[in-house]
């Protein structure tokens, strides 16, 4: 038996199917993962995401401390309630994680992955050295993700007045307290919504409250085709100790300004960018009755080889897409061995699908 979250008596009363999920006892759907992908494309849906880690980082060194831990610059969050995605790198630049911090009346907080929570704490920890900080997990909350065209109007219909002018005066990647909860509009779908952090004794009635309001109960299997179509990074398929950043589409997510600021990582990011030799992770699009899936073999003529990190039939475009990492040089094709079978694919820029529309290029 798994860890549980408060939610878990919930997803039984609803027919869930439950998986083990790093060490999660998680839904993987409530009957049709495809009828979930769709509800979130097309009105809302909601995901138990309490499995994830949330640390506060507090102290007078906190905004130094994670100058230094993370690749993006927490300098950045000028004002209370801004957000920013950033890789936590080793000293070889590979990703030790993907998360999110933000600015907080006191700190920040950090949301990291949960499959990567024993290793993310312990360095965390570790490179907390001589910085005078406290770092809290806050495992007295529950997380749940709202997703979707209507996520955020069936959300505003179950808070309060107080939390649901918090919600309107929200921007993209802003998240605000009100009342003891988190409410914050990031997630991973390619939707708009909100991601709610919640004390654990309030989360089921809040769950009930959104089921009630229309909101689709989803699984983590629409979770992942829907970030797919988004063009999301999963921690551990698409990239993970052993992969740069440069090679996983989050060279944007790189603060090089100030050159004075010595983030973990940062000389042998150096090194990668001055020899320009790192592999690029594309989108590939095939169209032919076939699924992509991870690990098949990636050819492309005349450059050389690569590999799907992770694939899957798209529910929206209704064919298959994936996520590749080939060499610097390939185009705008290539062929995926699948079972025996050399079948061509258009190598695009992601996300494949935004709001429910085709988006690629």
């Amino acid at each position: 038996m798994g860890n549980k979250t408060a939610l878990y008596n919930a997803h039984l009363a609803a027919g869930a199917k439950i998986v083990d999920f790093g060490g999660w006892d998680m839904p993987i759907h409530y009957g049709s993962q495809i009828e979930e992908h769709h509800k979130v494309r097309q009105a809302s849906g909601m995901f138990d995401v309490s499995h994830m880690t949330i640390v506060d980082v507090q102290g007078e060194d906190a905004q130094a401390y994670l100058q230094h831990l993370l690749a993006n610059d927490v300098a950045r969050l000028t004002s209370v309630g801004k957000a920013l995605y950033s890789g936590m790198l080793n000293d070889n630049g590979g990703v030790i994680d993907d998360l999110i911090v933000y600015r907080m009346p006191e700190g920040f907080r950090v949301v990291v992955n949960c499959a990567t929570r024993e290793k993310d704490l312990a360095w965390m920890q570790k490179q907390a050295g001589e910085f005078r900080v406290t770092l809290t997990e806050r495992a007295d909350f529950s997380m749940i993700a709202i997703q979707g065209p209507e996520a955020i109007t069936q959300t505003k219909k179950v808070v309060s007045a107080a939390q649901s002018e918090v919600i309107t005066s929200l921007g993209v990647f802003f998240g605000l307290e009100s009342e003891g909860w988190m409410f914050c509009r990031t997630g991973y779908t390619g939707e708009d919504g909100l991601e709610v952090m919640v004390p654990n004794n309030q989360a089921e009635a809040f769950w009930n409250a959104l089921v009630a309001a229309g909101v689709a109960p989803c699984g983590l299997g629409a979770r992942d085709t829907l970030r797919l179509e988004a063009g999301m990074n999963l921690y551990g398929s698409d990239m993970d100790e052993s992969i740069s950043p440069l090679a996983a589409n989050m060279g944007w997510t790189i603060a090089w300004e100030p050159q004075t600021r010595n983030f973990v990582g940062r000389a042998a990011l150096e090194s990668q960018q001055a020899a320009g030799d790192q592999p690029r992770l594309v989108g590939l699009v095939l169209e032919q009755k076939a699924v992509l899936r991870g690990h098949q073999p990636v050819f492309v003529e005349g450059v050389g080889e690569g590999e799907i990190t992770s694939g899957t039939f798209s529910p929206t475009l209704g064919y298959s897409i994936a996520l590749a990492r080939v060499p610097a040089g390939t185009q705008s094709s290539a062929t995926v061995e699948i079972r025996g079978r050399q079948l061509e694919v258009k190598v695009v820029s992601p996300p494949f699908v935004r709001k429910g529309q085709r988006v690629y290029k």
